[in-house]
Formats: C-alpha cells, sequence, structure tokens
C-alpha cells in the first residue's frame, strides 16, 4: 500500500486492506502515512511490516522510518521508495538507482503502475486505498514470492471509500 493519508482523507484504512494486512506475511507500505498512529496500529496488526516516508510525512514518522528500505524475501531483492519522479523515463531512471533490486515499490502519485524495466526491475505501485484522485477506485496491491521470484500481482481495489474519506476526486 502507499499514501494511505490517514486520517486527512480517510479515518481508517478499508476493512478489505485492513482483512489483508491481517492475513499477509508481510505488509509493505510506500510512504505518505500522515499520522504515526497508522503506523502503531499496521505493526500491532501485522506480522511484519516494511515502510518508508513520503513528502507529506513529518518528524515522528521519518524519526522511525527510512527515505528507502531495501530488504530479501526468501530470495526476491525489494526496494522501497515513495517517489520516483516523472513516469516519463520512470523505468530506466528506476532502474540505474536500485541495480539491485529485482523489484521497486514506491507510491506518490496514487496511480496504479506495474511494468519491468528493461534488465528486469519490476516496478509497482498500489495507487492509494484512501485517495483515488482521477482514479477510477481505491487501490492496494496483494503479491506473492514462489522461490525468489515475484509469481503474482493483483491490484486490488473497492469503489467504496475508506471510513471517513473524502468522497470527492483530488485532482493532483
Amino acid at each position: 500500500m502507499a499514501d494511505t493519508h490517514v486520517p486527512p482523507r480517510a479515518r481508517d484504512l478499508p476493512p478489505l486492506l485492513w482483512a489483508d494486512v491481517e492475513a499477509a506475511d508481510v505488509v509493505i507500505h510506500a510512504g505518505d502515512w500522515v499520522d504515526v498512529r497508522l503506523l502503531d496500529a499496521l505493526e500491532s496488526r501485522a506480522k511484519r511490516v516494511i515502510g518508508v516516508y513520503g513528502n507529506n510525512d513529518g518528524p515522528a514518522l521519518r524519526a522511525r522510518l527510512p527515505e528507502i528500505a531495501r530488504v530479501e524475501l526468501e530470495g526476491l531483492r525489494l526496494a522501497v521508495i515513495h517517489e520516483t519522479g516523472q513516469a516519463k523515463g520512470r523505468e530506466a531512471r528506476c532502474a540505474a538507482l536500485f541495480p539491485d533490486a529485482d523489484v521497486l515499490v514506491f507510491g506518490h502519485s496514487h496511480i496504479p503502475w506495474d511494468t519491468t524495466a528493461d534488465g528486469g526491475l519490476r516496478l509497482l505501485n498500489p495507487g492509494s486505498p484512501t485517495d483515488r484522485r482521477r482514479q477510477p477506485r481505491h487501490t492496494h496491491m496483494r503479491a506473492e514470492i514462489t522461490d525468489g521470484r515475484l509469481t503474482a500481482v493483483e491490484l486490488v481495489g473497492s469503489q467504496q471509500a475508506a471510513p471517513g474519506a473524502d468522497p470527492h476526486t483530488h485532482p493532483g
């Protein structure tokens, strides 16, 4: 997940996302949490959280989270960052910045993204579960790793907003 913006855009995450958090072996958050209480809640309900801070995250979150996270999950080399710059040239730029990663999870745009750069780096943006902006639905992703490879990625979305979400579209 990314760009949850709790509480300005919603009081909480959607129930479907909380169910996915509790079922997952690892939860990844690519920044723009906004309130440290969401990090606390995720850490209390998830088996493992990997997260980074975003441009809307203040000192309390920046004190607990890195700008870039790099981990290995079952042999898959994963990097997480909030911002990757403009869409044009993203694959080549990120492949150059993350040569030792197999998958890069990012946020910021609130626009779901799933592409593969020359050289094999997979770039994933789960969108936003609380602030869909110009997208047709609120989204997050589910993924599976098998034998050190990303074997399944599913964009999960809902027309229904998170509890307390602003029902209006937020151009950005």
